[in-house]
């Protein structure tokens, strides 16, 4: 059965086809194998990978598509099966043809996650939260009641600071929250696009020409996780310095994806509770669950790990 996304992060590897396998290698050396028959998605962001058109009908002939990113992190193309399979095509036209009551739920729910899981890490930097704890508890059908912006305001200058202002033309942690939402967005885009659902058919979010409206949707609930690492990085420093972007910072965003978050499943990484998300949600479009999979709050073990982790560097 095909439950697996196949993420590839190593440059320069090369994929081959083995005895029914996935194969990884680099430099004439194996770094792992996957059945072909368990891909349910290949999503290749290592600079430099190459691949045959074999793997690319032996993937579509089992409905498996490939998401090949740019150097941004985002999704620069999709190799999409057409034959076989009918499921992606089933996915998309229930998600086209979704009722306006079901997606303002599940607007609700998404926020209403955001708001407690702000509510969460505010708790883990020894902040008051008790407001935004029960803020969520009022979330309503679409948010009439712009809730979100309201726990946003509260929530931005205690965890930063009261001078702190959310602004994505400034420098130092605004434009580090900057690159940790543009790599939380692509890896929410590969994500959908590997469950099989078109990134442009959103469930709020309405930008004109934005192919990856439902990205935005499906991320929300994981941003606080990237205020959270910019905090740290922002703490490392020492009290004359400013936070810039730099290569350092930049890894230490990209790790945001790993970080590893409570679900049902026990302790699963950011990356794989985004993927149950997307899943989840094919399965409501199809009538076959009524409930968004969300992600609840860090581990604490793994918060204190990446804050002790963060002070001795």
């Amino acid at each position: 059965m095909q439950n697996r996304i196949v993420e590839i992060a190593t440059d320069l590897v090369y994929l081959s086809i083995e005895r029914g396998f996935l194969k990884v290698s680099k430099d004439k050396e194996t770094l792992g194998k996957v059945a072909l028959d368990d891909i349910a998605g290949l999503v290749i962001r290592g600079y430099g990978t190459s691949f045959s058109a074999n793997i690319c009908v032996r993937l579509a002939e089992n409905n498996a598509p490939i998401i090949i990113c740019g150097s941004n992190q985002a999704p620069a193309c999709v190799i999409w099966p057409i034959e076989g399979h009918h499921q992606q095509g089933l996915h998309m036209q229930a998600q086209a043809v979704a009722k306006k009551p079901l997606l303002k739920r599940l607007w609700a729910d998404l926020i209403k996650c955001k708001i407690q899981n702000q509510s969460a890490i505010l708790n883990a930097h020894l902040k008051n939260s008790d407001d935004l704890t029960a803020m969520a508890k009022r979330v309503r059908s679409g948010d009439p009641d712009n809730l979100e912006a309201q726990a946003a305001r509260r929530y931005w200058s205690r965890l930063m600071g009261k001078g702190f202002k959310r602004d994505r033309q400034e420098e130092g942690l605004n434009a580090a929250l900057n690159y940790g939402y543009i790599v939380l967005r692509a890896a929410a885009a590969r994500s959908i696009l590997a469950a099989g659902l078109h990134p442009s058919l959103s469930i709020q979010h309405q930008s004109r020409g934005d192919a990856l409206r439902l990205a935005d949707d499906l991320m929300e609930p994981f941003r606080p996780f990237v205020d959270h690492t910019v905090l740290q990085c922002a703490n490392n420093l020492e009290t004359s310095q400013t936070l810039e972007l730099t290569k350092e910072t930049k890894t230490e965003l990209v790790k945001v994806l790993s970080l590893d978050l409570q679900s049902v499943h026990g302790a699963s990484p950011l990356q794989l509770c985004l993927d149950r998300l997307a899943q989840s949600l094919v399965d409501v479009y199809m009538g076959e669950k009524t409930k968004l999979e969300l992600p609840t709050a860090p581990m604490p073990l793994s918060i204190a790990k990446q804050k002790q982790t963060t002070n001795e560097q």
